[in-house]
């Protein structure tokens, strides 16, 4: 049996925890990629055993007798296809092996499965770089988002979902004596009390973050006693399979069956997430994606779902002391990833009487030139531009954008004609943005996905709050960016959206992005609109996974 730093692992959660209450900064992964930190041949390291996967089965995983190979992954930088297979099984053998697993498992002490699962990710530490070069080239973010998101945010994210889970399974005592007094004699009771774990989790990832948006309900639910399997996105599997894989190395190497985390990869053609999701064995769900297929899960019988879905995302100009910098935060904001976040801007609320700035108002069609001009600016640039945009994950994403100068309002900018320097056939669409009214709901009202932004003339602020908060309760809205100098207003738009379950970043600008979320500091989803029906992480994300059973006897004399 290996042996784990168990003092080392229990410092660091208890370090986690207190960061849960304070929300200050806390990161246990560095996210800078610098030799200093990981090495002088870290990188070289990671490209090599990247490259070392492709066009070959993938055997990392302990788990045996598959009943078939399958892999549909494709390089958006390259449109080449990356030829690695994954093994395949059946949804009744991964539940049956699940089911197994699950009463070992659930009889691990909960600070015990902390221990192992904080190894875990000291183990993913050491593949960062190759988990970033298989991001980039699934999912199409630049390489230091693949690093940053997939490496060192996705495991301080981990972290946070493993100390929630064990401060809420060790919040009460797990056991006591109890005595009421009665007069001339009292009543005695030895009472005792164990978490036990929901069942079967199953969790389904994204395309375009898959294991940022995946570790957390993975951990959530390994670190309260359940079995996990992990269901990615077809086109984006190798990120999340190297990680699969080290927890996996890590049971089996503390004599725990490694199916306690199974991957189960499927095929387009031969798609097992419905028929997982269905199985009653299976009791929890984490899944982010579409709001239609969250819908249908949300819907299912007898499961305890957690989902994070599609939404429109607002920001509201009122007024500023500095618009050109506003402007830049927000082309960059916009330009992120291709706007390929679930965090991204794209509707636009300025008023039609323009922008106050120090007390003089700068007019409407100024602004909109302005930030039109920004974003131009910015993804032209040729060092910065292509490391911003990244590439597009999905064709069906590409030809969204190309197709939509249809029905979508007055064209300010359209997708330029940009190139990546070291990888000339990556498939790239820069920012496009379109200027409509207030009165164009049909447009604005529902998410277009990737580099789409708008630009809504509105009649004043008031109704721009209004309109903002109507799309959040009504589309859902994971997040919001208000820039005013006026207290009444800013008190305003905290009060409506904060009705509309929608947090908002005032004022951003600098290095600071309404895109970005903190591990242990800010709650990613609320759950309190349609977006989504659970928050990255706050306590409900954890408890409903267990159940708190007591036990009770006479008190011995």
């Amino acid at each position: 049996m290996a042996i784990i730093n168990k003092e080392k692992n229990q410092t660091l959660l208890q370090q986690a925890i207190r960061a849960l209450h304070e929300r200050t900064f806390f990161a246990a992964y560095p996210e800078n990629p610098t030799p200093e930190v990981y090495g002088e041949t870290a990188d070289l390291e990671g490209r090599t055993a990247y490259e070392a996967y492709l066009h070959k089965p993938f055997t990392e995983l302990l788990q045996p007798n598959p009943s078939d190979w399958v892999g549909q992954e494709e390089s958006p930088y390259l449109q080449q296809a990356l030829g690695i297979t994954y093994p395949f099984f059946e949804a009744n053998t991964l539940i049956e092996r699940a089911e197994k697993a699950f009463h070992t498992w659930r009889k691990v002490d909960p600070a015990e499965r902390a221990v192992l699962l904080v190894e875990a990710l000291e183990h993913v530490k050491k593949q960062f770089f190759q988990i970033a070069y298989a991001t980039m080239h699934t999912t199409g973010q630049s390489f230091l988002m693949s690093f940053q998101a997939s490496g060192p945010h996705a495991a301080d994210r981990a972290l946070e979902a493993i100390a929630a889970g064990l401060e809420e399974q060790t919040r009460f005592p797990a056991q006591t004596e109890w005595e009421k007094p009665m007069g001339k004699y009292s009543i005695k009771l030895q009472k005792s009390w164990i978490p036990v774990p929901k069942g079967i989790s199953v969790v389904i990832g994204c395309s375009t973050f898959p294991t940022w948006n995946t570790v957390p309900g993975m951990f959530a639910s390994l670190v309260t006693g359940n079995p996990v399997i992990i269901k990615p996105h077809p086109k984006a599997v190798l990120p999340i399979a190297l990680i699969v894989a080290q927890v996996q190395k890590v049971l089996q190497e503390q004599n725990l069956d490694p199916t306690i985390c199974q991957l189960a990869v499927d095929a387009q053609d031969n798609l097992i997430t419905k028929e997982l999701a269905e199985h009653p064995k299976v009791k929890l769900i984490d899944y982010t994606g579409s709001t239609t297929f969250g819908n249908y899960l949300e819907k299912l019988p007898g499961k305890m779902v957690f989902t994070e879905k599609a939404g429109v995302n607002s920001v509201i100009l009122d007024s500023t002391t500095d618009l050109d910098k506003v402007l830049q935060n927000l082309a960059f904001s916009v330009s992120l990833y291709s706007g390929q976040m679930c965090t991204a801007p794209q509707n636009f609320f300025v008023p039609e009487t323009g922008i106050k700035v120090n007390g003089e108002v700068i007019p409407y069609e100024v602004v909109t030139q302005k930030l039109s001009d920004a974003i131009e600016g910015l993804v032209n640039n040729p060092k910065a531009g292509p490391q911003i945009l990244g590439a597009i994950q999905n064709v069906a994403t590409e030809q969204r954008v190309k197709d939509s100068a249809q029905g979508h309002g007055k064209v300010l900018l359209s997708t330029c004609n940009i190139k990546n320097p070291a990888f000339t056939d990556a498939r790239i669409c820069s920012p496009v943005l379109y200027e409509v009214t207030s009165a164009d709901k049909d447009i604005y009202n529902q998410e277009l996905f990737g580099p789409i932004a708008l630009i809504i003339k509105t009649k004043n602020t008031t109704e721009s709050i209004a309109l903002a908060r109507e799309l959040a309760e009504t589309q859902g809205a994971i997040s919001c960016a208000a820039y005013t100098t006026d207290p009444e207003i800013k008190e305003q738009i905290k009060d409506e959206m904060s009705l509309a379950g929608t947090p908002v970043s005032f004022n951003l600008t600098g290095n600071i992005y309404v895109n970005q979320n903190a591990g242990f500091s800010d709650f990613h989803v609320t759950g309190g609109n349609p977006a989504g029906n659970a928050s990255f992480t706050n306590p409900e994300f954890v408890i409903k996974r267990f159940t708190w059973v007591g036990f009770r006897e006479p008190a011995a004399v």
